[in-house]
Parts: C-alpha cells; structure tokens; sequence
C-alpha cells in the first residue's frame, strides 16, 4: 500500500514534469507548474513521515521540472524524518529493549559459595567444616510503562524455596517517587546495599539477627540534591503472609505491621563523596505475639545452618530499632560504618535491648577504579579497564571489617560476637565478580562445647562467584 501511494505521486510529479516540456507555456503558466509541483513535493514529504519509511529509491531523481523562462530545474527533495519512537535494543549484561518512555529487561543472578567453618571439635555440630551451597539464583525482569511508571518482579531460589524478593510498582515524578509492593523496608546502609555490590560476601550480623527482610507496603521518598527522606509502612513478607497454617502462624492471621523511616545526608565535598544517615524503626507484631521470636546468627558464612550464638525463643509484642550510619568514598579508597540497636517489648516481662556494629575501610588496588554510590547506597562500577582490554586485569579490591554483635541484656543470655574479616573481590568484567574471604569469629556466650566452654573462636573461609545481569 505504502509503495503503491508513493510510486502514484511520483508518476503524478514526472506526468506534470512532461506535460509543461511537450508545450511552449507563458510565464503565468510556468509559475502556476512550479507552484503545483511544490504543493506535491510537500504532499509526498507528509505522507513519507507518517508512513515512517523513506521514500523509494526512483523518487529522488524522478520529480523535477525541466528549466522555464531560464529559470533552474525544481528537484524534489528526498528528505526523511525518522521516527520519534523507534525501538532500541541495548546491552545491560542481558538485552533491554527502549522505545520511547517504554523499557523491558530480563534481570538474573547467580551466586555460588563454598566454604570451611572452623570451631572446637567438641561441639559436635556436622553443620560446621566444607560447606557449600547455591546462595541464590534469581530470575525475574523489570520495565518500564512510561517516564512515571515503572515495575520490578523477581523469583529468588533461596534455601531451598522460591520467594518473591524485589516485587512493586513505582511511581516517580521530579524529586517525588512512590513504591508499592514487597520491598526492603528503608533499613540500614548495608541492608539496602545489593548483594552483588557488597565489601564483603555476607552482610553486617545484626541485619541477620535483626531478621531484617522484604515487607509488603508503601513506601515514599523525597530526594533534592544532596538529601534522601524516606517513609513508609510496612506489614510483612510475602512468604509468612502467604502461609496456608490455621493459627498463629498463619498468614491470614498475621496482622503485624510497621512504620519505618530513614534520612540521608550525602554531600560532595571536593573529591570526596560523604554519607550520613540515620533511621529508625517500629513494628507491632498483633497476633504474632503468640509464636516465638528468636534473635540469632550464622558463623559469617550462610552455607551453614549452625548459629552459635541467639537468644531462646520470646513472646515479643513491639520491636523498636534506631540507626546511624558513615560513609566516605574518595578515589580507590571508601570507608563505612553503622551502629544499630533493638529493643524488644516482650508479653509480661521486661523489655530487653540487644546491639550491633561495623566498620569497614577499603581499597582498589587496580588503577582508575572506584566503588559507586548512588541513590544512599552503594554500587557497583565497571572495571575501569576489563579483562582483555588493552592489557587490563579488571578490578581488585580488598577490605577490612569489624563486626560486632551482642545478643545479651536481663535475663536473655545469647551471646557475643566480635568479627575480623578480609575480603578480596575480583571483577574481571562488569556484573562477574569472584570473592574470597576470611573471617575470624570470637565468642562468648556460645553455644557450649562437649566440655561446657561457651567462649572460644571461630574461623571461616569463604569464596563465592557470581553473576549478575
């Protein structure tokens, strides 16, 4: 059809340009000729736009018109508009399709660890010594329907079970924005942190044995300049509200909700980028009061099950929690820390409060890398030079942590830890990174030995892959 409009109007053009050479045409006549032959040209440009093609080849040469009264020839012009809004297809470690305010990309991720716990024989725990597991395998995909309104759904193989983890759909206008769905609940630096952007392989141990986690709710930010408010409520995963169990631990019966909010103050000063937060925290469990509530941690490494150190089970009715973080990044080196404490209001006993902390320093040992912030958080950056690339290694960088942990106060004896680890990561390329880290775990209050000693160390090794597009 396109081709049939388009040859007709050129034979209408080349018809015309016959006619005025086959007779002799006064002056008014050759004006009245090239005043038509304009009129097509601009007829056969409109209709080349709308049909969003260029026109056919032949069309350049043939519409013109032969000299009048020495006048020059009028050539038509064979100019195109492209189209506003035509696909592209762009490279994110997977393909994402654009096309105008429209977007669609296949998201995954694929972490493999293995790893040795060492700790006192006596403790006769198999889950301790080689483990390995597939630490998470996600699948999922996210898009955008216009510049306000964008999604994000991924399925998460974690533990032997499938979860929904980063579900919701968001709204952003200006410095506004508006997320609904299962999210992370405007925790601390490190807990919103990716996991493929991490110092270190696992997070601080206080996100674990705070049971920090997605939450179904709403949640709001304002961000301007250098400064981040976010606000939102929150009732609980999608797992425990999914639950089909009659009882407390059912998920039709699970009417927990919270209020979470968090501040961020991230200035530029010079060549240094600063991070200063605080957030804080307040969940009433309702009906969960009548299931158990455990404080507990892992020996660094998730491939174990084994946690040397926790609290016994609580009847917990609120849970309030305050944080503080520090950050600085400049050039190859960063540096973080956060204080965190918990206070649990338990069913007719005293309320009880536990603490947790870390500090980090880090350094890129490969020139011209940094690592990213971006949004209050961390990120990654590609390697400045890849692997392959003018003789480039990727990046390397390495990392000191301390990590503390004290599950103690009252009557609630669940112990102590103080964490020394080293990480090294290497990124050949941009979204595969290898890690290998060591983590030396001191302590008290443990779980007892066959001979009844709570206090002694722990030490891990631990190395994982992973692959994230």
């Amino acid at each position: 059809m396109r081709t049939l409009l388009l040859g007709a109007a050129v034979m209408t053009g080349i018809g015309l340009a016959e006619t005025a050479s086959a007779q002799a045409v006064d002056a008014q006549q050759a004006e009245a000729m090239r005043a038509e032959i304009r009129e097509l040209r601009a007829r056969l440009e409109s209709l080349e736009s709308r049909l969003g093609a260029p026109a056919p080849a032949q069309a350049a040469a043939a519409p013109s018109s032969p000299p009048v009264d020495g006048q020059p020839a009028v050539v038509a012009s064979n100019s195109t508009k492209k189209p506003a809004d035509e696909a592209e297809i762009k490279w994110k470690g997977s393909p994402q399709i654009v096309e105008g305010g429209q977007s669609f990309k296949v998201k995954g991720r694929i972490q493999a660890d293995a790893g040795y716990v060492g700790a006192p024989k006596g403790l006769g725990d198999r889950g301790l010594g080689f483990v390995n597991e597939m630490r998470r395998i996600r699948l999922g995909g996210e898009g955008s329907f216009s510049e306000h309104l964008s999604y994000k759904l991924e399925l998460e193989l974690s533990d032997n079970a499938v979860d929904l983890v980063d579900t919701f759909l968001t709204f952003k206008d200006g410095d506004w924005q508006l997320q609904l769905g299962n999210q992370n609940s405007f925790q601390s630096l490190d807990e919103l942190t990716g996991d493929t952007a991490g110092s270190v392989m696992e997070r601080a141990a206080f996100t674990d044995a705070f049971n920090f986690e997605r939450r179904m709710g709403l949640g709001a930010q304002y961000s301007h300049g250098p400064l981040i408010a976010q606000l939102g409520v929150f009732t609980d995963d999608i797992t425990a509200l999914s639950n089909s169990s009659d009882g407390v631990n059912g998920g039709d019966e699970d009417n927990s909700y919270s209020v979470d909010g968090r501040l961020v103050y991230a200035p530029k000063l010079g060549d240094v980028q600063l991070h200063l937060g605080a957030s804080a925290h307040w969940r009433r469990l309702g009906r969960l009061v009548d299931s158990s509530t455990r404080y507990r941690q892992r020996p660094f490494i998730h491939a174990t099950n084994t946690r040397l150190i926790g609290t016994p089970s609580m009847n917990v009715e609120e849970e309030t929690m305050y944080g503080a973080e520090l950050a600085a990044l400049s050039g190859p080196w960063y540096g973080a820390a956060e204080y965190y404490t918990l206070r649990a209001d338990r069913l007719d006993t005293p309320t009880v409060a536990f603490h947790g902390a870390y500090a980090e320093v880090g350094y890129f040992l490969t020139k011209g890398d940094t690592r990213g912030y971006k949004g209050g958080i961390f990120t990654n950056n590609a390697p400045e030079r890849a692997l392959g690339e003018d003789g480039g290694i990727g990046s390397v960088q390495v990392t000191v942590r301390y990590d503390w942990l004290d599950l103690d106060d009252r009557d609630i004896r669940g112990g102590t830890q103080n964490g020394y680890i080293a990480a090294l990561v290497w990124s050949p390329i941009q979204y595969l990174r290898f890690n290998v880290n060591y983590a030396l775990l001191q302590y008290t209050g443990a779980t007892a030995t066959a001979s009844g000693d709570t206090n002694y160390n722990a030490n891990v090794i631990a190395t994982r892959f992973e692959f994230d597009f």
